[in-house]
């Protein structure tokens, strides 16, 4: 395999990062992960509009898109994958071992990893962990992933795939790498971006080609939304069927199993929207 690193290809058994990097020190850096299918990108372009934001709202110079568009199609050139996880991870580079940054620039890596097709339909379980819809990251994807390790080890225990998280003031917010959709008397409703929950690309879209309302929501909403589904790079629009105990009707929800096919047709049309 080989990885774009600092502008160039290398193999993945040569490629050397600092160790003295602000990305791994102290989790100084953002990311996106892009779905690839046969050698080609979804929403791109969207992804590097929010890396952008995300740079921007961290306080890291601007990535030279150019180059990562490069990158981005030299990688997915040097190791063909049916279905894979493109991901594009920005650092504050070599810096001091603290909060403050160095002057060596950024640190750029795209590499490619082969992912597995999601099911129709999962099991989530909800978490005892609140997002701080107030903190300085919120709307920004970083680096800083620790409490979603956390939460989502916790899922796994309880033969889950993704966990819930509601914000500090109990609304419903958002999934370890997800976005949530509920569906009440018929109409789509996912947490508004003011609730703490990251700007999901496919979120977007979702919401765009669905007409879903974006509402606040209480955390139990959960106990009595009729479906619930969730959204993300790799997941497209995937159906929820078990929501800790509670059995949900999964695919065979009418609501969810339309927004299925609408995603799957729009993205099928554009592969840029």
């Amino acid at each position: 395999m080989k990885i774009w690193l600092d502008g160039g290809l290398q193999d993945t058994e040569s490629a050397r990062v600092s160790v003295f990097d602000h990305g791994l020190t102290v989790g100084d850096g953002i990311f996106e992960t892009v779905k690839a299918t046969d050698g080609k990108t979804f929403a791109l372009t969207r992804h590097l509009d929010r890396l952008t934001r995300s740079a921007r709202g961290l306080g890291l110079p601007d990535p030279d898109l150019d180059e990562v568009r490069r990158g981005c199609a030299a990688v997915l050139d040097a190791n063909p994958l049916p279905f894979g996880r493109l991901r594009i991870t920005f650092t504050g580079g070599h810096g001091p071992l603290g909060s403050d940054r160095g002057e060596h620039g950024p640190t750029l890596v795209i590499a490619l990893g082969e992912a597995k097709r999601r099911p129709d339909s999962t099991a989530v379980v909800t978490v005892p962990w609140t997002r701080n819809e107030r903190g300085a990251l919120v709307g920004l994807k970083t680096t800083s992933y620790a409490e979603n390790v956390v939460a989502l080890a916790r899922a796994h225990q309880h033969g889950a795939s993704e966990a819930l998280l509601a914000n500090t003031v109990g609304q419903l917010c958002e999934g370890t790498g997800s976005n949530v959709f509920v569906v009440l008397d018929g109409e789509i409703h996912t947490p508004p971006v003011t609730s703490g929950c990251l700007a999901g690309i496919t979120r977007a879209l979702t919401v765009e080609w669905t007409g879903a309302k974006e509402t606040d929501l209480p955390l139990d909403v959960l106990e009595r939304a009729d479906e619930v589904f969730l959204t993300s790079s790799l997941r497209d629009v995937q159906a929820v069927h078990l929501l800790d105990d509670r059995q949900l009707p999964g695919v065979a929800g009418p609501v969810t199993a339309k927004a299925m096919r609408v995603f799957d047709e729009r993205s099928a049309d554009d592969l840029d929207p």
